[in-house]
């Protein structure tokens, strides 16, 4: 763990290799990410069998490609029933913020006598990848699939690896919720090249989404533009920013819930309160201990932990805050608005001390889905939109093309493009 203090004549230099510092895949899981996606756009279904007999120890002919849609109601329905009224909540609000997202066609006729607007498609069919290995999360599933069911998609197909062919009910129990049209048995960079490539087996999809691995996320990166894709994720991220009049055991908590997620997963307090600080990092030392995924928030914690503390909270705070561009931001203030009306970069933002950052991976409705790496300073979270495309249109009549026509044919001979000149000339005549 790191501690900084703005007011140390090296800070500035300590904190830029912080911001800079990359925490994902390097050249050797890009060498075999594109060696699996090789192979199964050549091999297809062979290709499929061989890696998940390797990595997921299973035959996939014995286990079965496909789980049915009967064993993910079965499932749902077999939930505790507290359990099953949780995750219906969630689903529940995740469902009525994505309603709000649906974006308005527009058709209108400008004063040049143009018909001009836009609709909005889903497209055909997205695919999503569920997590299997280091954790299985029904809550990931939720908010990828639900968002694409109401933006209009017709096809929705699940990948998930299933080590030694065993898949986890609570992942077929939100898969009925959110309504997923298929389940496939396979995980890794080869599920997801199956789901962008298609196989005799898997037909192919438009869009991929949903969290994974390094493996996972360079296979998605590697295969954007042969399909949509919603980010290129890295390790989970949050930043806490928090006054002295916090409860220590809160704030630590709230640091460890990101920490647990990946050994190089980062939790960063900045605070105006050195002794506040320093209880944090004890309380955050008791804590982790009696984690059940204390390794690895342990790793996290002492490998990319980091401590800031300045001298003015309000006003030096957002800067830093906007140089992170974190994933999850909170904001536990007396005045959470003050400094939340500076924040320019950041996947979400969590107002006050009683808004924790694992309440939005699970039940508040906004996505979960957050761009990492600093890529806030450019990307937002998954939403409909990432389900949907645009189309423009537009109509001229014979009136509307003579007043906007001429400007046209001046720029294609200005660009040296006759034939454009042409097609608009005409109809001028």
């Amino acid at each position: 763990m790191q501690l900084l203090r703005s007011t140390d004549p090296d800070f500035a230099a300590r904190f830029a290799r912080i911001v800079n510092d990359r925490r994902e895949s390097d050249a050797d899981v890009s060498r075999v990410v594109g060696d699996i996606l090789a192979r199964v756009r050549i091999e297809g279904d062979g290709a499929l069998r061989d890696l998940t007999a390797r990595f997921d120890k299973h035959d996939l002919d014995n286990s079965g490609w496909q789980i049915s849609l009967k064993d993910c109601k079965a499932a749902y329905k077999a939930l505790d029933k507290d359990l099953r009224k949780a995750l219906d909540l969630a689903a529940e609000r995740i469902r009525a913020y994505h309603e709000g997202q649906l974006p308005v066609d527009r058709d209108h006729v400008d004063e040049a006598g143009v018909r001009l607007g836009a609709k909005w498609r889903a497209v055909d069919a997205a695919g999503l990848y569920v997590p299997g290995g280091r954790a299985a999360y029904p809550s990931s599933l939720l908010m990828n699939a639900i968002p694409a069911k109401v933006a209009g998609v017709e096809r929705l197909a699940v990948v998930t690896p299933t080590p030694l062919g065993e898949v986890n009910p609570l992942v077929l129990a939100a898969a009925h919720l959110a309504g997923v049209d298929e389940v496939w048995r396979v995980g890794g960079a080869q599920g997801v090249a199956a789901l962008a490539y298609g196989t005799a087996t898997i037909k192919p999809v438009d869009v991929i989404t949903g969290p994974g691995n390094a493996f996972v996320a360079e296979a998605k990166r590697q295969l954007f533009g042969v399909v949509g894709i919603d980010m290129v994720a890295g390790p989970s991220e949050i930043l806490v920013i928090a006054d002295n009049r916090n409860d220590p055991d809160w704030i630590a908590a709230d640091l460890l819930s990101q920490a647990e997620h990946d050994p190089s997963a980062q939790s960063i307090l900045i605070t105006d309160d050195a002794a506040f600080a320093a209880v944090v990092e004890d309380a955050l030392d008791v804590t982790c201990a009696d984690l059940s995924t204390n390794r690895v928030a342990r790793e996290s914690w002492d490998d990319f932990g980091v401590i800031i503390v300045v001298q003015d909270l309000a006003k030096e705070a957002p800067a830093l805050a906007n140089r992170l561009a974190a994933e999850h931001v909170e904001i536990a203030t007396d005045d959470p608005e003050a400094i939340f009306a500076q924040i320019r970069h950041a996947g979400s933002v969590f107002l006050g001390r009683h808004t924790p950052e694992a309440v939005g991976d699970y039940v508040a409705g906004p996505n979960h889905v957050l761009p990492t790496g600093r890529r806030a300073r450019f990307a937002s979270g998954l939403s409909v939109l990432d389900f949907m495309k645009r189309t423009s249109f537009i109509q001229l009549d014979e009136a509307a093309l003579a007043r906007i026509g001429p400007a046209a044919v001046a720029l294609a001979h200005v660009e040296g493009l006759p034939a454009h000149a042409k097609s608009v000339e005409l109809r001028l005549k």
